[in-house]
């Protein structure tokens, strides 16, 4: 199932894109895409019979804003120099174990709000990256069979990140990853039960049209299986949070100098194969 929710920003309800490409209201269904949702396999079996049987009321989408898929996200946990190709462009060692991060919920906007650039930034830059949004309580797992039950679907991230922030100020890298509207997310929520293959997925990103990250998710150094299995002994994972799961090769710190860093008025777009697209605007904080 594609799971979205769409309308105002604080008022967005929850809706499925069905197989041929409409979209359902599911509000008479539940009240919200969430943890409680996510968890909740009868629930989510309701919302299948329902899409199956054609009886879910259309809603038109014209003018409608798509918000983030879901809501009420508890933690977002984010995997560093993830991708060999990314590691060896920025010039960093293989990390031997996962890089974790962590970045505030209030970061996550809608897949085509605005992305505001912090002030003072001179290197804000981009990201595409796939996120695993968890769909049970997870701890100290033990298999990668079990991490992956542990996944109630997937989606389109984009972490953006201030460079000078993260890298030049001192301290964790907190400071250039948690601005506001640093996390877009969605379109759709996909379950897991349409991405057989986490490690089978394409991974685009253009600025101004011209692309700057083709990569795959086959590049991943810890796999998502890995990633979620490692976390989990650390953290206890529940249901609604996300896992960002690093970026592949192309971003703007890799380029040769000058580095063509976002600035307002840029527009960047972003897709992942079966999970949907995104585009942002930038403007100035």
């Amino acid at each position: 199932m594609k799971l979205l929710r769409v309308g105002p920003v604080g008022t967005e309800r929850p809706a499925l894109l069905d197989d041929s490409g409409t979209l359902r209201d599911l509000s008479g269904l539940v009240p919200d895409i969430d943890g409680a949702l996510l968890a909740d396999e009868g629930e989510l079996a309701r919302i299948r019979t329902a899409a199956a049987s054609g009886e879910l009321p259309r809603l038109d989408g014209a003018g409608l804003r798509t918000g983030p898929p879901v809501a009420r996200i508890g933690k977002i946990v984010c995997i560093g120099l993830n991708y060999h190709d990314h590691a060896r462009e920025t010039g960093a060692t293989t990390p031997a174990e996962p890089i974790l991060f962590m970045k505030a919920p209030d970061t996550v906007v809608g897949p085509d709000d605005s992305v505001l650039v912090p002030r003072d930034s001179v290197k804000t830059d981009w990201e595409v990256e796939l996120a695993v949004v968890i769909g049970r309580t997870a701890r100290y797992l033990e298999t990668d069979a079990q991490a992956l039950a542990a996944v109630a679907g997937y989606a389109v991230a984009h972490d953006v990140s201030e460079r000078a922030f993260q890298i030049e100020r001192g301290g964790q890298w907190d400071k250039g990853k948690n601005c506001e509207t640093f996390n877009p997310l969605g379109p759709w929520l996909v379950t897991a039960d349409e991405v057989p293959d986490p490690q089978s997925l394409g991974l685009r990103l253009w600025v101004n049209g011209e692309r700057k990250q083709d990569g795959t998710t086959a590049e991943q150094i810890f796999p998502v299986a890995e990633v979620v299995r490692y976390v989990s002994r650390f953290m206890t994972l529940y249901p609604g949070d996300i896992i960002n799961t690093g970026t592949p090769a192309g971003v703007a710190m890799g380029h040769p100098d000058p580095k063509p860093y976002l600035r307002a008025g840029d527009v960047v777009e972003l897709e992942i194969d079966g999970l949907g697209r995104q585009r942002q605007v930038l403007k100035d904080a």
